[in-house]
């Protein structure tokens, strides 16, 4: 099954993309990785109370021995592409961390090393701002359970979820070169799928791609059908394709299922 839907913000959302001096921006598109946490933690991926040791200082995406990887929802047939902003708006906000002794200690004016005339312990952070809205596509079987509201990003925002199924008759299997007009994740793509161009977008963990002209196996929506069914759903393209036989590192390793 393919479930598409809309994500709306109703708090501020911020994750650090680039770091600029005191400038701490937040990129537009939400990450799959992080969505996919969002959505199915404690319920397909385990939720750990507290990670300790070596396994706490490094992201276990993939690693088995971690508990919290994406492993669980390969297994379970589920798949979340990023997400790709329909409005969006910023807000800038300005914080101030706390002196403490193992974090930094106040100067006055004139003391060694106070060559700024302003503290070093605050910056700004460019968060995604409440109402902003993005398209989202989901694969899973048809029975899964999505939930209607989410936590996203540092401040843990709240987020609010709307997914419909798509009738199956309308999903069309084809094989060629074809655009994605969707953001995708170029490490879920299937090892078949050829990456010719695109657009890169710079983000941590790992970038994503938009505009992507690609050759393979994919899904394409269109037709007279299509066009009655989005009448209901103004935020489908006229023509949606996206591609087949991907999943979480698929690209990384044979054997990642």
């Amino acid at each position: 099954m393919l479930y598409h839907g809309t994500l709306t913000l109703h708090d501020n959302v911020f994750f650090a993309t680039r770091e600029m001096g005191i400038l701490y921006e937040t990129e537009k598109y939400l990450h799959n990785w992080a969505l996919s946490y969002a959505l199915f933690k404690e319920t397909l991926i385990p939720q750990i109370y507290r990670l300790q040791g070596t396994i706490a200082q490094k992201p276990g995406y993939f690693d088995a021995d971690n508990e919290q990887n994406l492993l669980h929802l390969n297994r379970s047939r589920i798949y979340v592409f990023p997400a790709k902003p329909l409005r969006w708006s910023y807000q800038v906000n300005t914080f101030k961390a706390a002196q403490t002794t193992y974090y930094g200690r106040a100067k006055q004016f004139g003391d060694k090393g106070a060559d700024r005339n302003y503290p070093i312990n605050y910056g700004r952070a460019k968060e995604l701002a409440v109402g902003s809205q993005y398209q989202i596509y989901l694969v899973a079987p048809e029975a899964v359970a999505i939930p209607r509201w989410i936590r996203l990003g540092k401040w843990s925002a709240k987020v609010r979820v709307e997914v419909t199924p798509i009738p199956e008759h309308l999903m069309q299997a084809k094989s060629g070169r074809y655009i994605c007009e969707s953001p995708l994740n170029p490490i879920d793509l299937s090892p078949d799928t050829v990456l010719l161009l695109y657009n890169r977008i710079v983000m941590p963990p790992v970038s994503l791609v938009a505009s992507a002209q690609l050759e393979g196996d994919y899904w394409q929506f269109s037709g007279q059908e299509w066009d009655i069914y989005r009448r209901d759903f103004p935020h489908l393209p006229t023509v949606l394709r996206l591609p087949r036989g991907g999943c979480y590192g698929a690209n990384l390793f044979s054997d990642i299922r």
